[in-house]
């Protein structure tokens, strides 16, 4: 049964991909696609990162945990904003919502952009910080931003020197949409895919994902597998924690099992992962969403409250 399901699935996907073939999408002004609205980090980013918000950091912000907050494919940093307002009411830490290279612009800007591209922000954010003697830095990541925050690890690109914690929420490593895989055949035809999105988030999200931008994130989540494959191993003195909804629409919930498996403490010991009762994909993520649930937020609010606990303890 699953195998006829799967079946239908490509060929329906295979339909949609003629209908698209040659389009470009029906852009309106009311889109982050289009040419009208960007993400506001990108007109005041003082008030989004640390290292440009704080010119002279005092020795107490220095010592402060900043949390360089990176969304997920097609987001913007809206996708942070929930724990941006919870960190800043409780006090005692920072955080530095960096926008993916390539996001929060317009449809062709997004299309251009490779997934290095989407990661450079966050080593931009993390040298400016350490540039200012910022020594208690911390990353968040969710949805493609973990493999981003994996692979900046895996290669040593960014001195490890101040780093402490490196949390993951939802990692997509596998998605859960298994039809994604065949992108790199079909995308040609395909063009482009259309998202639903709420009338909050609209905006905020790329309604039409690009199909070349696609194929940058299976790229991306396929290269991240294989290395996770022969083992990666945190920077002597940092600490890991994957997050990870058991019925995530987007990550499947191996994702998680396999980030246990390849990456590991500088000692050879497992990281931490804890599994959430939830089918939201980004469950830090409730603002905008439709049709939240008491659940949801209870979720989110022990998520946050053990966040919190990490980065000040």
């Amino acid at each position: 049964m699953k195998k006829i399901h799967f079946l239908i699935s490509i060929i329906a996907l295979i339909a949609i991909s003629f209908a698209a073939c040659n389009k470009t999408p029906d852009i309106d002004d009311s889109m982050l696609d289009g040419d009208k609205i960007f993400d506001p980090s990108l007109y005041d980013s003082a008030k989004y990162l640390v290292s440009i918000r704080i010119d002279n950091p005092t020795t107490a912000q220095i010592n402060t945990p900043v949390l360089i907050a990176a969304h997920g494919y097609s987001a913007t940093t809206f996708e942070w904003d929930d724990f941006r307002n919870y960190a800043d009411a409780k006090g005692g830490v920072l955080v530095s919502q960096v926008l993916l290279g390539g996001h929060g612009r317009t449809y062709d800007n997004f299309k251009d952009a490779s997934w290095s591209d989407w990661q450079a922000s966050i080593i931009d954010e993390y040298k400016a910080l350490r540039a200012k003697g910022y020594n208690n830095i911390n990353f968040v990541g969710s949805s493609t931003a973990c493999p981003l925050m994996i692979n900046l690890i895996e290669n040593n690109v960014i001195d490890p020197n101040g780093m402490r914690h490196i949390l993951m929420i939802d990692p997509i490593i596998v998605p859960s949409d298994k039809i994604l895989t065949l992108v790199g055949v079909l995308g040609p035809m395909l063009g482009y895919i259309e998202s639903n999105l709420s009338n909050e988030e609209e905006g905020h999200w790329y309604q039409f994902r690009p199909q070349e931008t696609l194929r940058e994130l299976m790229k991306l989540i396929d290269k991240i597998r294989k290395d996770l494959e022969n083992s990666i191993y945190l920077p002597s003195g940092v600490h890991a924690k994957v997050y990870k909804s058991i019925h995530d629409p987007t990550a499947d919930a191996i994702s998680a099992l396999m980030i246990y498996k390849g990456l590991f403490n500088r000692d050879g010991s497992k990281i931490e992962v804890e599994m959430l009762d939830s089918k939201i994909h980004v469950v830090t993520r409730l603002n905008g969403r439709e049709n939240v649930s008491s659940h949801d937020r209870d979720i989110q609010k022990k998520v946050f409250d053990d966040m919190y606990q990490i980065l000040t303890k």
